[in-house]
């Protein structure tokens, strides 16, 4: 599942971003969204693991304790910029912590998660039928990241795959990409799109 995916691109209503909490989670699910970072690489995340100028990116360290860089987009270096002011936490300080200080958990993670998607269902009826895991942010970007174009290659480095072969399945799970494919194999001077059946064939369908 990806958030791409649900048909109407949902943009949460942040109920609380008068409050720290809310501002807090917003730039929490637009940093996943953006880097596609693991649940645990997000959470393991330090204020000292931002960086901000030139070349803006986090400092992570992914499966098997191996550290990864991942680079900033100007929205997320924004939201980040503002964050860290208000955080005004120390550098080994946790980026995203709880009311008392610590780093979130993955259940917490999941927690609001749950809570912006029945938020974003109110204007997006088909996220009301789903439970999305943290994991789906993670798919999103890499689906975002497909959509646009990059190569596997690029996107395994960008998630931390060891193996391109990992990636395949969120390429699988795009259909707008599996058409862009089969469109390049078509004959010539046939119109692009998919094939819609007139309403005779489907009035005699329906009668069989």
């Amino acid at each position: 599942m990806s958030l791409v995916l649900s048909g109407c691109s949902p943009r949460p209503n942040f109920e609380n971003r008068s409050r720290s909490i809310g501002r807090r989670d917003r730039t929490l699910l637009l940093v996943a969204i953006e880097t596609g970072l693991r649940v645990s690489e997000l959470i393991g995340l330090q204020c000292q693991d931002v960086h901000l100028g030139t070349g803006a990116h986090v400092r992570c360290l992914g499966k098997g304790r191996k550290e990864r860089i991942t680079p900033l987009t100007a929205a997320a270096v924004a939201e980040l910029r503002t964050w860290l002011k208000e955080r005004r936490g120390e550098p080994g300080d946790p980026l995203f912590a709880t009311n008392r200080g610590g780093p979130l958990s993955r259940d917490a993670v999941e927690h609001l998660l749950g809570k912006y998607a029945a938020i974003a269902a109110e204007t997006c009826p088909s996220l009301r039928a789903k439970r999305p895991a943290p994991h789906v942010l993670r798919h999103t970007c890499a689906v975002q990241l497909l959509r646009a174009g990059i190569d596997q290659t690029v996107i395994a480095l960008w998630l931390g795959h060891e193996s391109v072969r990992t990636t395949d399945c969120y390429l699988h799970g795009d259909l707008s990409i599996k058409e862009r494919a089969l469109s390049r194999t078509k004959p010539r001077h046939v119109p692009p799109g998919r094939y819609r059946p007139p309403d005779a064939l489907l009035a005699f369908l329906e009668g069989l």
